[in-house]
């Protein structure tokens, strides 16, 4: 790791992300800022009403009443899942970065009530965690393994430091260092301690985002702790279970991939285990590197990145492709109608990206980040905010599709709610703090990961950005400089792009980049004063291939324009889907859709072959008749809005 675009991110850097970029980068394009308006005005309020359970005809939440019972506000028993608390910790970090993005005097008001809840809650030696205050208070820290008393505390930690970060309020923050403090006095390797590990990693990113807003190392290091103790003794969650001789989940405490603590972090090469879990870890580890400046620790997050995106990751971000644990299975099973791609694992993959890249600028972690914000995230919300999936298949047929043995996790339509509701408040905080994902900010100048529109202001340079994108490849930069010295202005060019294709202009001057492309990376490097770099990138349909070792995706092909993975629908295309053909040289156009739930979306018109049955024969000697038609394929993340219908990603070739 080397030269200016590949420096390890250590504490000089860290001073540059203090801010975690919230303030200085405003989103302004139709795409991305089109979806944050969406979220304040009807995802967070929609979501408030859920968890106060004041929807009808939805999955029951009652994560805000257990607060109010466990403070001693009502009367009641614990309702949900043992990690409910997590879904009002999402929640509130969501509004924390939608304040920042439009501040809002009623929703401020609004998650002040929440937060004095919360801190009501809070027992008198620290520990915050509704089940056990209402339940099992005998059966606090007995179970980590299932029970996610620390996966609570770690989500709450970073709703704390967000609503500080934004707000300046320490209310929470103040709640959760205590609670943090109550965590540090009882695990660890120290003699008195418990060497404890958590089940669902998230309390290290937690605990990283307190050190972040305090500047309190005891944080950095008790989250350090929690990564490297993982694995030291692979049969730990065999010992607490036998300890204690009671059971929540019955999870199998054998399977010590599953809970990726088969071997230190050190030593792991393969993503294995249940998916969020694992890239919660891998989160941590990325920016316990970045910080320590840890070659190894890196080296290890890039073993594990490569296995991961390489051989076990779907063509729209998705990962983690069995429903048996939401976990990693092995290299290329990839199904596309039974796969899981749970929502938050998406999500994770983009933190695992990000914090990558304060390791090394290198353009391949920003492209997944791409592919998964455009596809695999926000598939998971429906158009109008009210609806979500957690699982995100790449082939739905009716009637089969979330009702058949096999298939039943894999709905064909979003539903309101449901009983572990993670993925939506998390789509929420991801959405509302997109700025942060979108550049980042080095001593030697600004890089911009993805394309979008934006208003931002840096240290050493201000930035507007003029975007369509990703409907449009044509990118403006306009940039105004801070310092006389020669600053560098990065932007990355998407592997999608071919060598040579990309048109760039600055200040209305065709420049050859190619001498000038890092690691994925285009450096402009000068002293910047008015200046305007423009960029065309070439939108051209593209035809995609799977590896032929996805047995599913052999013999088929799957479509992307620019970071857009497409997909078939039957309300598009009457028929069976199975039936279509695209054969080598098939014709392919754009089109606008100009009304409707698509409106704005580029959709393609692809020429392909029917075949159809002769007869009503189970089976036939009698070949198939084929005709030719044309098919209209929509953006991945738009389907299932149109009613329940077919759905294929990977259509069959010739």
């Amino acid at each position: 790791m080397s030269g200016s675009a590949g420096k390890m991110g250590g504490a000089e850097m860290k001073e540059g992300l203090k801010s975690s970029l919230l303030n200085k980068v405003k989103v302004t394009d139709k795409f991305w800022r089109g979806y944050q308006e969406l979220v304040m005005d009807t995802v967070i309020p929609y979501q408030e009403k859920i968890l106060n359970d004041e929807i009808p005809g939805v999955e029951k939440s009652h994560a805000l009443a257990n607060f109010r019972i466990a403070a001693g506000l009502e009367e009641g028993e614990f309702y949900g899942m043992v990690f409910q608390d997590s879904d009002v910790a999402k929640w509130l970090e969501g509004v924390a970065y939608a304040l920042e993005v439009r501040p809002d005097d009623e929703l401020e008001e609004c998650a002040d009530k929440v937060i004095e809840i919360i801190e009501k809650a809070q027992q008198d030696d620290g520990y915050l965690n509704t089940f056990f205050t209402i339940k099992e208070p005998e059966h606090r820290w007995q179970n980590l393994q299932e029970c996610h008393e620390l996966y609570c505390a770690g989500h709450m930690m970073e709703a704390a430091a967000a609503y500080y970060e934004v707000t300046g309020k320490d209310r929470l923050l103040h709640v959760m260092e205590r609670m943090a403090e109550h965590i540090g006095k009882r695990f660890g390797t120290e003699e008195g301690k418990e060497p404890g590990i958590p089940g669902h990693q998230e309390i290290e990113l937690g605990l990283l985002r307190l050190y972040e807003v305090t500047g309190k190392e005891n944080y950095k290091d008790l989250a350090r702790y929690f990564i490297e103790q993982r694995g030291k003794d692979p049969d730990y969650f065999v010992k607490e279970r036998k300890k204690r001789g009671w059971v929540h989940f019955d999870m199998d405490v054998h399977n010590r991939e599953y809970n990726q603590a088969h071997a230190t972090v050190y030593e792991q090469k393969e993503a294995v285990g249940h998916s969020v879990r694992a890239v919660y870890m891998y989160t941590a580890m990325a920016e316990l590197a970045s910080l320590y400046k840890d070659e190894k620790l890196y080296q290890a997050c890039c073993d594990l990145w490569e296995n991961m995106t390489q051989k076990r990751m779907y063509i729209t971000g998705g990962i983690g492709s069995t429903v048996d644990g939401e976990a990693f299975t092995i290299d290329y099973d990839l199904p596309n109608d039974t796969v899981y791609a749970e929502t938050c694992a998406s999500i994770g993959l983009v933190f695992f990206a990000r914090k990558m890249l304060d390791n090394v600028m290198d353009g391949r972690y920003a492209d997944v980040m791409e592919r998964a914000l455009y596809n695999g995230i926000i598939s998971g919300m429906q158009l109008d905010g009210k609806r979500f999936f957690y699982v995100n298949p790449l082939e739905t047929e009716p009637g089969v599709s979330g009702k058949l043995y096999g298939y039943k996790h894999v709905l064909p339509e979003r539903p309101g709610w449901y009983t572990c509701a993670c993925c939506p408040p998390n789509v929420v905080r991801l959405l509302m703090s997109l700025g942060k994902y979108l550049w980042s900010e080095t001593e030697e100048g600004v890089y911009s990961h993805i394309p979008a529109g934006t208003e931002a202001h840096f240290d050493k340079m201000d930035v507007t950005v003029e975007s369509n994108y990703p409907w449009d490849g044509r990118v403006t930069y306009h940039i105004t400089g801070k310092t006389e010295e020669e600053t560098i202005l990065g932007i990355h060019i998407p592997s999608w792009v071919r060598p040579g294709s990309v048109q760039v202009r600055i200040n209305g001057k065709m420049k050859n980049i190619t001498a000038d492309v890092e690691k994925g990376y285009l450096i402009l490097k000068r002293v910047w004063e008015n200046d305007e770099v423009e960029l065309v990138f070439p939108m051209k349909i593209r035809k995609i291939y799977a590896n032929l070792k996805v047995r599913e995706d052999a013999g088929c092909v799957a479509f992307m324009r620019g970071p857009i993975v497409y997909c078939f629908e039957g309300v598009d295309n009457p028929g069976l889907l199975q039936s279509y053909h695209i054969f080598e040289d098939a014709k392919m156009e754009e089109e606008v859709c100009k009304e409707g739930l698509l409106e704005g979306c580029v959709l393609l018109k692809i020429k392909a072959r029917k075949l159809e049955t002769v007869g009503d024969s189970l089976y036939s000697d009698i070949a198939p008749v084929r005709t030719l038609t044309t098919l209209t394929a929509v953006p991945y993340y738009t389907w299932g809005n149109r009613g329940e219908n077919q759905m294929r990603v990977w259509m069959r070739g010739e």
